[in-house]
């Protein structure tokens, strides 16, 4: 299948770079685009629309410290991005209409092998809800 439009769920995280990378070198070969997109779940969902950072001029539903570390996972690759796409809520919720409104046909997420992921999995809510095919990347042990 040739993917036309990359969709990376990124995390407040290091690892994040490790997604970042991946998207970067399949979008070369495929020739598709990346977006990005952040869902801050800490709070649930305060405001239920996505914020497009790349383009839209309102204040994203985030804190600014955790702005600037988005802004700097842009700067960390130089893959063009379309769309960095940031919320509030819940990602996998989120999945189904994100996907249909920005034509995205590829989802890369982290998967943790740490003891939590081990008793609860994030990414099998997401495999539930994704109506296209993902890539899940293994990632170290976080503490």
């Amino acid at each position: 299948m040739k993917y036309k439009h990359i969709l990376v769920a990124l995390e407040l995280a290091e690892d994040s770079k490790v997604l970042i990378d991946r998207a970067a070198v399949l979008a070369k070969i495929l020739d598709a685009e990346v977006s990005f997109i952040h869902i801050d779940g800490s709070h649930g969902e305060i405001y239920p629309d996505l914020v497009d950072i790349q383009v839209d001029e309102q204040e994203p539903p985030i804190k600014r410290a955790s702005l600037e570390q988005l802004k700097q996972l842009t700067e960390y690759t130089d893959q063009p991005i379309k769309h960095f796409l940031i919320g509030t809520g819940d990602l996998s919720d989120k999945l189904p209409d994100t996907i249909a409104s920005y034509g995205c046909d590829l989802l890369i997420c982290g998967h943790h092998h740490d003891f939590w992921s081990r008793i609860i999995s994030y990414s099998k809510h997401l495999i539930h809800n994704s109506p296209v095919d993902i890539l899940v990347v293994p990632l170290g042990e976080s503490n």
